[in-house]
Parts: C-alpha cells; sequence; structure tokens
C-alpha cells in the first residue's frame, strides 16, 4: 500500500503544476477558424458573368461550406461560403471575422458575391 500512496502523491506533485500551466496557457491562447484568404486579390481578379468555379477554386481552394439559395425569380444558385475569424482566449474582445459569399449561376459562373470583415 505504501507503493501506491507514493506514485499517487508524486502524480498529484507533478499534475498540479501542469494544470495550472495549461490554465494559464489558455489565458493567452490565440483560436483561428477557418482557412485565411485575400479577399482584395479576389475583388481585383474576380468577373461577375465571365469568372468560374475552377478559377475561384484555384484562387481561393475549397469553400468552407457550400449551399444552394433562392432568388426572387425562383431560380437556384450554388453558393459558396469562405470564412476566417479569430482572436485571443478567453474574452475574444480582439476577434475579427472575415466571410465571403460568391453565388454561382446554373452555368457555374459568379453570379454575384458580397463580403465582410471585421477590423
Amino acid at each position: 500500500m505504501k507503493y501506491y500512496s507514493d506514485t499517487k502523491n508524486k502524480l498529484r506533485f507533478i499534475s498540479v503544476p501542469f494544470l495550472l500551466f495549461l490554465i494559464l496557457l489558455s489565458g493567452c491562447s490565440s483560436v483561428q477558424v477557418g482557412r485565411d484568404f485575400d479577399v482584395q486579390l479576389f475583388s481585383s481578379m474576380v468577373k461577375a458573368g465571365e469568372t468560374n468555379k475552377t478559377q475561384v477554386h484555384g484562387w481561393l481552394g475549397a469553400p468552407s461550406s457550400t449551399g444552394v439559395s433562392l432568388d426572387k425569380d425562383g431560380e437556384l444558385s450554388e453558393e459558396w461560403l469562405y470564412f476566417h475569424g479569430g482572436g485571443t482566449l478567453p474574452k475574444m474582445q480582439d476577434t475579427k471575422i472575415k466571410i465571403l459569399q460568391i453565388r454561382f449561376s446554373k452555368k457555374g459562373v459568379i453570379k454575384s458575391y458580397n463580403w465582410s470583415n471585421s477590423k
């Protein structure tokens, strides 16, 4: 029993400082979601009605998510969404988020896009 007790005390001695270290580390660690992308580059290269999915994929990579949107006239459009966000834990007061939403026609060319960027 003494061996078990000694081992338990050693583990407690080691684990308490380790847990404190993890708590302190998490207090100043940064969090990022999505993959960063260059909206200015995209805006300078894109041409509505001409730029296609293959070109967009080449510039920005695979979208973070895909979906479908319904236009006022009842037409469905494929939609790609790119996003990137990040900040510092725990309060995330310095959070910055970028979102790019691209809508494609049935022919696979850009119909419209919009983006937002927090500063």
